[in-house]
């Protein structure tokens, strides 16, 4: 081989290799949740959820709706509400339909009128919820 055919060589060589660590370097890493807060908070939630009570049924979903969320802003997924953020998750979560079930249910609660709803649907959506803290690593 001449020397300039080797030069060659080495220069792509090189080059690859730059391009390997740029894009190491600029892979957008995961994002570490503090899985010991988010698994206390949520655990407070299903521990107030009591079948003798019914205003405990809303505010559990509520409160697991505004985890969710603030996990979703935390993950760094962009939108101006949860629905935006949901819409933009992708393949986060293993039943995004069934995430979305639970978020209606929510906006429901807090946005019909004497809206009631029982402990199994309740518990149903703290399910869900805890799932989704699952699929986005914060649990």
């Amino acid at each position: 081989m001449d020397g300039g055919v080797v030069t060659f060589v080495i220069a792509i060589v090189i080059v690859a290799a730059l391009v390997l660590v740029a894009m190491i370097l600029t892979k957008k890493r995961a994002h570490r949740f503090n899985q010991e807060e988010y698994q206390t908070r949520f655990l407070r939630i299903e521990n107030r959820l009591n079948k003798e009570n019914l205003a405990t049924f809303s505010l559990s979903i509520i409160d697991g709706d505004k985890l969710l969320d603030k996990a979703l802003i935390e993950a760094g997924i962009p939108g101006k509400t949860m629905g935006d953020r949901l819409k933009k998750s992708g393949d986060k979560f293993t039943d995004i339909n069934a995430v979305w079930r639970a978020h209606k249910l929510r906006n429901m609660i807090a946005h019909e009128d004497g809206m009631e709803i029982s402990y199994r649907q309740a518990a149903g959506a703290l399910a869900i919820y805890k799932q989704a803290l699952k699929d986005l690593g914060a649990i």
